[in-house]
């Protein structure tokens, strides 16, 4: 079967697509398909999967950060029942639904619409893999949250043109700032460092850090100038990457590109 994740793909594509191929879109609540229209941010997941030799069948939860700062999640069902074992699609608004489609399914496969038959044991259905279903969730919201309030930066003059030549000189995205801005910097004459986000999450199955930091500097004119860097292990090989923005909003945003990326 095909893996659900594209790391380049917007969520509005992703949507698109989404509900393109479910045989049931129409079923899903009308509520549900017009909160998803605000969708800011997805990441999916395999939930469970069974393999024999003729019969394949997969769940995948699909998390949705929507633009009220709510969250939304959707249930697909992929099996090869169709004509010549070619794929079906399904979706569901509710775990409960996807399950008992899942139960539905022809003889061999494993049925998981039950809820345990000891008391307080969960359903078969979360424990093939036990993914903390909210986790996808969390990572997204933690990225694209607004900072606290910052204190006010206190400046300390310490060579500080050369500390903001040196960010830049580390800088390995494609898109940091160029030679205006580095001019601007070489007539800073204070500095100060802030960290403003870090976590660890996993990416691609490996553990993964984010930190965000703010280089603010105090310019000759009396000017103020900011540049966000964001340090991070979320590479193939798990080395330190860095990358280089000029606004908070672009530091973020290649934070929660890059922890989509699995």
């Amino acid at each position: 079967m095909n893996d659900p994740n594209d790391p380049y793909e917007t969520t509005e594509t992703h949507l698109e697509r989404l509900l393109g191929r479910a045989l049931n879109s129409f079923d899903l609540p009308d509520a549900t398909v017009e909160r998803l229209g605000c969708a800011l941010a997805h990441a999916s997941s395999l939930h469970s999967s069974h393999h024999s030799a003729s019969l394949h069948r997969a769940t995948y939860r699909h998390a949705y950060l929507l633009g009220d700062g709510s969250s939304l999640v959707l249930w697909e069902l992929v099996h090869n029942t169709g004509r010549d074992g070619t794929e079906q699609h399904e979706l569901y608004a509710e775990e409960s639904e996807a399950r008992l489609a899942a139960s539905r399914l022809p003889a061999g496969f494993p049925g998981f619409a039950g809820t345990g038959s000891a008391a307080g044991q969960g359903s078969t259905f979360e424990q093939e893999l036990g993914i903390d279903l909210d986790a996808d969730l969390e990572l997204l919201a933690a990225l694209m949250a607004p900072p606290p309030a910052p204190l006010p930066p206190m400046y300390a003059p310490d060579d500080s043109a050369d500390h903001a030549r040196r960010v830049l000189r580390r800088a390995e995205n494609a898109d940091r700032p160029g030679d205006e801005t580095a001019r601007l910097l070489r007539s800073a004459f204070a500095h100060h460092i802030t960290q403003v986000f870090g976590r660890q999450f996993r990416v691609a199955g490996k553990d993964a850090g984010f930190t965000l930091y703010e280089h603010a500097f105090l310019l000759l004119d009396g000017t103020e100038r900011s540049l966000w860097e964001v340090e991070h292990t979320a590479t193939p090989d798990g080395r330190h990457m860095c990358e280089v923005y000029e606004a908070e909003q672009d530091a973020r945003a290649a934070m929660e590109l890059r922890a989509r990326v699995r």
